[in-house]
């Protein structure tokens, strides 16, 4: 049996999809189902099986469950605007410790969903260093912590962190406020007919501000590569290795419908020295070994994208 936690959630349902491609339908799929309508990322997916992830968290703690080949763990609180630093570390760092032990004490390989908002500002680089990391809100110092706690373990087994950049595409409409910017464009030029992009900031022109885009099925592609390398371990960016504005994902969005213009609406002051105005994945370590799968563009992504979304 394959685990896959935060089944119900974005990345976690392509994941559910991507190994069903594979043949593989003998999935628990461990989520936390207040918001009922997630089941429809999970409605054309096949699992074997579904647990709340408290109990599941019970069951782990107890030793009571089947044989599993693998974790991927991607359930978390990833609302970058929660401060109930409590409820984060306990949802995001002590539930994946536990996990972390239970796989190291079977021999389960572990493959955990970190976050390039660890490296805050990115003043000193994006590399999987601890120079570069500087966290700026309670969701990337969980994440933080977690890499830290990994990087100081005698593992015994496969365990891998994917640094997980700006993620795109399908199954993400739950989300809300925290999609992609590519949904949310995508909604205003259907209902309003123009995308509203942030005015400079940081030094860039308006909608100049750069981020690593990278689009879901790219994420479930390296998840799946790290799987079929089980002799590699440690903690990875997962972006494109390539920044883009914020104009191309809305030019890209324009072009989709073939209609549209861009609006600039001034920047928050409230989000000011808590912006990341660039990122930009480092791929030093993952081409180091052997990872050369390419990346889809931005231009190609949304257009993937929204023939899904629009379809």
């Amino acid at each position: 049996m394959i685990v896959v936690t935060g089944a119900a959630g974005f990345i976690g349902s392509n994941l559910v999809i991507g190994l069903n491609a594979r043949g593989r339908t003998d999935i628990l799929a461990v989520d936390e189902m207040t918001d009922g309508t997630k089941f429809r990322n999970l409605a054309d997916g096949e699992i074997a099986d579904y647990l709340d992830k408290d109990e599941f968290l019970a069951r782990v703690e107890r030793g009571d469950l089947p044989k599993i080949d693998a974790v991927f763990h991607q359930g978390a609180c990833s609302a970058t605007t929660e401060w109930n630093g409590k409820f984060v570390m306990d949802v995001n760092y002590r539930y994946s410790k536990v996990l972390l032990h239970y796989c190291q004490q079977h021999r389960i390989p572990y493959f955990y969903a970190s976050s390039a908002s660890v490296y805050g500002m990115g003043t000193q680089g994006f590399r999987e260093e601890r120079a570069c990391e500087k966290p700026l809100n309670m969701y990337a110092y969980s994440k933080f912590q977690f890499d830290q706690y990994v990087r100081r373990q005698a593992l015994t087994s496969q365990v891998v962190g994917l640094r997980y950049f700006n993620v795109y595409g399908p199954r993400e409409q739950h989300k809300g406020g925290m999609a992609s910017t590519a949904f949310h464009f995508n909604n205003q030029i259907v209902k309003d007919g123009f995308c509203r992009l942030f005015e400079g900031c940081d030094g860039y022109d308006n909608g100049g501000q750069r981020r690593d885009f990278i689009h879901v099925d790219d994420v479930v592609a390296m998840n799946l590569w790290f799987w079929d390398h089980p002799e590699t371990s440690g903690i990875y960016n997962c972006g494109t290795g390539r920044a883009q504005p914020f104009n191309d994902i809305a030019n890209a969005v324009i072009a989709w419908h073939g209609k549209g213009s861009i609006e600039y609406v001034p920047f928050p002051d409230n989000l000011r020295g808590r912006y990341q105005s660039f990122t930009e994945a480092s791929h030093a370590q993952l081409r180091a070994i052997g990872y050369d799968r390419p990346f889809l563009t931005v231009e190609q992504g949304v257009k993937r994208y929204l023939d899904w979304l629009n379809g």
